[in-house]
């Protein structure tokens, strides 16, 4: 490879990077073929705030544990059970936990009917809600069969890799 390549490959993944910065996106991935046996293939991915916010409210919560523990069941929970005092959610067994970072949606579309309330019975790998992550909607089945004991979250909700989401008994 001449030295001439070299840059001209540098100055492609350099603006690659500029794409990046400027638009939504977290990824870039393209390959090129340059010649008969001569290719280029450059992923350039952005790392997100949202990673390292997920270490901020972690001694926030080790601060002020009565204080942090029912700020975000508090919004979506009048409907559920408001005896339940077992702290955080996130232990509880029949916890289903976000398994991206996006957006949390209760329906299929704002102004309709929620997939599922607390009370309902759901079945193994029914659709409990969608998670929106790079304008991709994503359906978060029901891991086991139960009754929806609580909804932690409300609708449109921003979440992250293993916020409680529900609590199915």
């Amino acid at each position: 490879m001449s030295k001439k390549d070299q840059d001209a490959d540098v100055k492609f993944i350099q603006s690659l990077a500029s794409v990046l910065n400027e638009s939504d996106l977290a990824e870039i991935r393209v390959k090129r073929e340059l010649g008969e046996n001569n290719t280029i293939d450059v992923r350039v991915t952005r790392a997100f705030a949202p990673v390292a916010t997920t270490v901020a409210p972690a001694p926030a919560a080790i601060a002020t544990p009565a204080a942090a523990a029912p700020a975000p069941a508090a919004p979506a929970s009048p409907t559920a059970d408001a005896s339940d005092t077992s702290g955080d959610p996130a232990n509880h067994p029949g916890v289903v936990s976000s398994p991206m970072v996006g957006t949390a949606y209760l329906a299929p579309e704002p102004g309709a009917a929620p997939f599922v309330t607390v009370g309902d019975t759901v079945s193994e790998g029914q659709t409990l809600l969608i998670v929106e992550a790079m304008k991709t909607m994503n359906n978060i089945p029901a891991p086991q069969a139960g009754k929806v004991t609580r909804i932690l979250i409300d609708d449109g909700t921003p979440v992250e890799f293993g916020t409680p989401l529900m609590i199915i008994e």
